[in-house]
């Protein structure tokens, strides 16, 4: 497994978003190097998936700057983020899925949208599509709807399309929400095997701790196809797990997860005492 590079895959810089005088984000800095996954905590309304936007130049920021894989998007229109956004995967909350589309269009669709910049054949797109399905075990699902799949279901067709164009950068806004907590850690653990097979920068937002969790201290063997406690297979320094708490548009916390539950601020350690509770 490769480890972490100082390659700086995004950047805030002083960013702040604000709609109609209210602030989504205020002042927020932070940058992650290649091969770092990023856990985004923070009550609802914090302005966490506010940042994933402003990562993929869905929105604009009133001030500061964004920069993606070392280039400036703050400016960018939309035709020039087009190639940009094909080494981005994204999760949307809820898996963000087109209803009217079958679970391969669905997939595929990052792949079609861009093919010109792809060159991908018809008989290639549907190869790469029925690999993902096969990484997340739903390769029999192709001519399905979403509606004939579980919420569960729908997330890990979200995944595969999230990583369909093997992005180095891949987003992903609350997987877990409204999963019972076996599926949850199923999507989790999915996640991990994405991000450790195809050595994924990962940002995830989240409202459950656990999720933080088993991203930080587990790591895929694809050797077992399992996932391993970290320190197995002198795996301990491969990767970095950096973990931030939001509150009202502000970065209140960046640090480990021993830093987090270690600290003793209120709002910043309620999220850690989630997985108690």
């Amino acid at each position: 497994m490769a480890g972490q590079s100082n390659e700086c895959i995004l950047r805030f810089d002083g960013v702040s978003v604000r709609f109609d005088e209210t602030p989504a984000l205020d002042g927020l800095s932070f940058s992650m190097r290649a091969g770092e996954t990023r856990v985004i905590l923070g009550a609802a309304g914090s302005g966490k998936t506010v940042l994933l936007k402003a990562a993929l130049g869905l929105i604009r920021p009133t001030e500061g700057t964004v920069s993606v894989f070392g280039d400036d998007i703050t400016r960018r229109t939309e035709r020039e983020m087009f190639g940009l956004r094909s080494r981005i995967g994204m999760l949307f909350q809820e898996g963000g899925l087109f209803d009217s589309l079958t679970i391969e269009e669905n997939v595929a669709y990052p792949l079609v949208n861009q093919q010109r910049a792809r060159r991908l054949s018809p008989e290639q797109i549907r190869e790469r599509v029925e690999e993902s399905l096969r990484f997340v075990e739903l390769e029999r699902t192709l001519d399905k709807f979403p509606s004939e799949l579980s919420g569960g279901m729908r997330r890990r067709v979200g995944i595969a399309r999230a990583a369909v164009t093997e992005p180095p950068l891949v987003l992903f806004d609350s997987p877990t929400a409204g999963l019972d907590p076996i599926t949850a850690n199923t999507i989790i653990a999915l996640i991990v095997k994405e991000r450790d097979v195809k050595n994924m920068t990962t940002a995830l937002v989240t409202h459950r701790y656990q999720d933080g969790t088993l991203l930080a201290n587990f790591r895929y063997n694809p050797e077992s196809g399992q996932l391993e406690p970290l320190g197995r297979n002198g795996n301990a320094a491969s990767r970095t797990t950096t973990f931030m708490v939001m509150r009202e548009g502000r970065l209140v916390f960046e640090g480990t997860q021993g830093q987090l539950e270690a600290s003793r601020d209120p709002y910043i350690s309620k999220f850690a005492r989630q997985s108690s509770e």
